[in-house]
Protein backbone atom coordinates (compact mmCIF):
# COMPACT_ATOMS: atom_id res chain seq x y z
CA UNK A 1 0.00 0.00 0.00
CA UNK A 2 2.82 2.38 0.90
CA UNK A 3 4.61 1.58 -2.39
CA UNK A 4 1.49 2.40 -4.40
CA UNK A 5 1.04 5.70 -2.56
CA UNK A 6 4.73 6.54 -3.07
CA UNK A 7 4.52 5.74 -6.80
CA UNK A 8 1.40 7.86 -7.20
CA UNK A 9 3.07 10.71 -5.33
CA UNK A 10 5.95 10.65 -7.85
CA UNK A 11 3.83 10.15 -10.97
CA UNK A 12 1.04 12.67 -10.24
CA UNK A 13 3.20 15.81 -10.61
CA UNK A 14 4.65 14.51 -13.88
CA UNK A 15 1.20 13.83 -15.33
CA UNK A 16 -0.25 17.16 -14.26
CA UNK A 17 2.72 19.21 -15.46
CA UNK A 18 2.84 17.76 -18.97
CA UNK A 19 5.90 16.58 -20.77
CA UNK A 20 7.08 19.97 -22.03
CA UNK A 21 7.37 18.92 -25.67
CA UNK A 22 6.07 21.26 -28.28
CA UNK A 23 5.61 20.72 -31.99
CA UNK A 24 7.73 23.21 -33.89
CA UNK A 25 7.49 24.26 -37.48
CA UNK A 26 3.72 24.62 -37.50
CA UNK A 27 3.46 28.40 -37.40
CA UNK A 28 0.99 29.56 -39.99
CA UNK A 29 2.28 32.72 -41.64
CA UNK A 30 -0.79 33.06 -43.86
CA UNK A 31 -3.61 35.47 -42.97
CA UNK A 32 -6.51 34.05 -40.98
CA UNK A 33 -8.85 35.00 -43.85
CA UNK A 34 -7.36 32.27 -46.06
CA UNK A 35 -9.43 29.07 -45.94
CA UNK A 36 -9.47 27.87 -49.55
CA UNK A 37 -6.39 27.81 -51.78
CA UNK A 38 -6.69 27.26 -55.52
CA UNK A 39 -3.83 25.21 -56.96
CA UNK A 40 -4.01 25.10 -60.75
CA UNK A 41 -1.52 22.86 -62.55
CA UNK A 42 2.05 24.08 -62.43
CA UNK A 43 3.56 25.19 -65.73
CA UNK A 44 6.29 23.01 -67.14
CA UNK A 45 9.09 25.01 -68.77
CA UNK A 46 11.35 21.95 -69.00
CA UNK A 47 11.62 18.97 -71.30
CA UNK A 48 10.72 16.54 -68.47
CA UNK A 49 7.51 14.88 -69.57
CA UNK A 50 4.51 15.53 -67.28
CA UNK A 51 6.62 16.43 -64.25
CA UNK A 52 4.27 19.33 -63.52
CA UNK A 53 1.40 16.88 -63.06
CA UNK A 54 3.26 14.89 -60.43
CA UNK A 55 4.39 18.03 -58.60
CA UNK A 56 0.91 19.58 -58.67
CA UNK A 57 -0.75 16.40 -57.38
CA UNK A 58 1.83 16.03 -54.60
CA UNK A 59 1.45 19.68 -53.59
CA UNK A 60 -2.34 19.35 -53.38
CA UNK A 61 -2.00 16.17 -51.33
CA UNK A 62 0.50 17.82 -48.97
CA UNK A 63 -1.72 20.87 -48.41
CA UNK A 64 -4.68 18.61 -47.65
CA UNK A 65 -2.77 16.33 -45.29
CA UNK A 66 -0.58 18.86 -43.47
CA UNK A 67 -2.68 22.03 -43.28
CA UNK A 68 -6.26 23.01 -42.45
CA UNK A 69 -6.83 24.56 -45.88
CA UNK A 70 -9.33 23.35 -48.42
CA UNK A 71 -8.04 23.08 -51.98
CA UNK A 72 -9.75 24.13 -55.19
CA UNK A 73 -8.63 23.54 -58.76
CA UNK A 74 -9.96 26.87 -60.05
CA UNK A 75 -9.67 30.45 -58.83
CA UNK A 76 -13.42 30.91 -58.30
CA UNK A 77 -14.36 30.74 -54.65
CA UNK A 78 -10.74 30.55 -53.49
CA UNK A 79 -9.23 32.93 -50.95
CA UNK A 80 -5.74 32.53 -52.40
CA UNK A 81 -4.18 31.15 -55.58
CA UNK A 82 -0.89 29.24 -55.75
CA UNK A 83 0.79 29.41 -59.15
CA UNK A 84 4.09 27.89 -60.08
CA UNK A 85 6.45 27.13 -62.92
CA UNK A 86 9.00 24.35 -63.11
CA UNK A 87 11.93 26.20 -64.66
CA UNK A 88 14.61 23.52 -64.71
CA UNK A 89 15.20 19.93 -63.66
CA UNK A 90 18.60 18.34 -63.57
CA UNK A 91 19.42 14.78 -62.54
CA UNK A 92 23.09 13.98 -62.15
CA UNK A 93 24.49 10.53 -61.32
CA UNK A 94 26.05 10.65 -57.87
CA UNK A 95 27.01 7.07 -56.93
CA UNK A 96 28.01 4.24 -59.21
CA UNK A 97 28.34 0.47 -59.07
CA UNK A 98 30.82 -1.36 -61.27
CA UNK A 99 30.31 -4.96 -62.26
CA UNK A 100 33.65 -6.66 -62.86
CA UNK A 101 34.47 -8.13 -66.23
CA UNK A 102 33.88 -11.78 -66.88
CA UNK A 103 35.41 -13.92 -69.62
CA UNK A 104 32.34 -13.29 -71.77
CA UNK A 105 31.45 -9.69 -70.85
CA UNK A 106 33.27 -6.43 -70.29
CA UNK A 107 32.93 -4.62 -66.97
CA UNK A 108 29.92 -2.33 -66.67
CA UNK A 109 29.24 0.72 -64.56
CA UNK A 110 25.81 2.07 -63.73
CA UNK A 111 24.51 4.85 -61.54
CA UNK A 112 22.72 3.85 -58.35
CA UNK A 113 22.01 7.27 -56.86
CA UNK A 114 20.97 10.48 -58.58
CA UNK A 115 21.20 14.05 -57.34
CA UNK A 116 18.08 15.88 -58.51
CA UNK A 117 18.04 19.67 -58.58
CA UNK A 118 14.87 21.49 -59.52
CA UNK A 119 14.33 25.22 -59.83
CA UNK A 120 10.80 26.64 -59.67
CA UNK A 121 9.02 29.95 -59.49
CA UNK A 122 6.18 30.00 -56.97
CA UNK A 123 3.67 32.72 -56.05
CA UNK A 124 0.77 32.63 -53.60
CA UNK A 125 -1.60 35.56 -54.13
CA UNK A 126 -4.60 36.61 -52.08
CA UNK A 127 -7.56 36.38 -54.46
CA UNK A 128 -9.57 39.40 -53.26
CA UNK A 129 -6.74 41.93 -53.05
CA UNK A 130 -4.15 40.34 -55.36
CA UNK A 131 -1.64 40.88 -52.57
CA UNK A 132 1.35 38.57 -52.89
CA UNK A 133 1.52 36.43 -49.75
CA UNK A 134 4.51 34.37 -50.81
CA UNK A 135 6.84 34.62 -53.78
CA UNK A 136 10.05 32.87 -54.64
CA UNK A 137 11.36 33.04 -58.18
CA UNK A 138 14.27 30.77 -57.26
CA UNK A 139 12.69 27.99 -55.20
CA UNK A 140 15.44 25.37 -55.28
CA UNK A 141 14.80 21.79 -54.43
CA UNK A 142 17.71 19.36 -54.22
CA UNK A 143 17.77 15.79 -52.98
CA UNK A 144 19.41 12.40 -53.60
CA UNK A 145 17.43 9.39 -54.86
CA UNK A 146 18.40 5.77 -55.30
CA UNK A 147 17.43 4.25 -58.60
CA UNK A 148 16.89 0.62 -59.40
CA UNK A 149 17.39 0.70 -63.16
CA UNK A 150 19.28 2.87 -65.60
CA UNK A 151 19.58 6.66 -65.55
CA UNK A 152 17.29 7.10 -68.56
CA UNK A 153 14.35 5.54 -66.73
CA UNK A 154 14.64 7.91 -63.77
CA UNK A 155 12.02 10.32 -65.12
CA UNK A 156 9.77 7.73 -66.67
CA UNK A 157 6.16 8.00 -65.65
CA UNK A 158 6.03 4.84 -63.53
CA UNK A 159 9.30 5.37 -61.66
CA UNK A 160 8.81 5.40 -57.87
CA UNK A 161 11.77 7.76 -57.51
CA UNK A 162 9.79 10.44 -59.32
CA UNK A 163 6.90 9.98 -56.89
CA UNK A 164 9.27 10.30 -53.93
CA UNK A 165 10.79 13.42 -55.47
CA UNK A 166 7.36 15.01 -56.00
CA UNK A 167 6.36 14.23 -52.40
CA UNK A 168 9.62 15.65 -51.01
CA UNK A 169 9.23 18.75 -53.18
CA UNK A 170 5.65 19.29 -52.01
CA UNK A 171 6.58 18.88 -48.35
CA UNK A 172 9.28 21.52 -48.65
CA UNK A 173 7.08 23.89 -50.69
CA UNK A 174 4.11 23.72 -48.31
CA UNK A 175 6.41 24.30 -45.33
CA UNK A 176 8.01 27.29 -47.07
CA UNK A 177 4.63 28.84 -47.81
CA UNK A 178 2.93 28.22 -44.48
CA UNK A 179 5.96 29.04 -42.37
CA UNK A 180 7.06 31.90 -44.65
CA UNK A 181 10.67 30.81 -45.14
Amino acid sequence: MKRTFFALTLIAPMISSGCGYRVTGHNDALPKTIHVIAIPALENKTTSYRIEQRLTAATIHQFLSATPYKIASSDSGADAVLRGKVLSVEAVPLLFVTTPATPTQASTTRATTMLVTMKCEVTLTEAATEKVLYHNDNFLFRNEYEISTDVNSFFEEQDPALDRMAQDFATRLVAAITENF
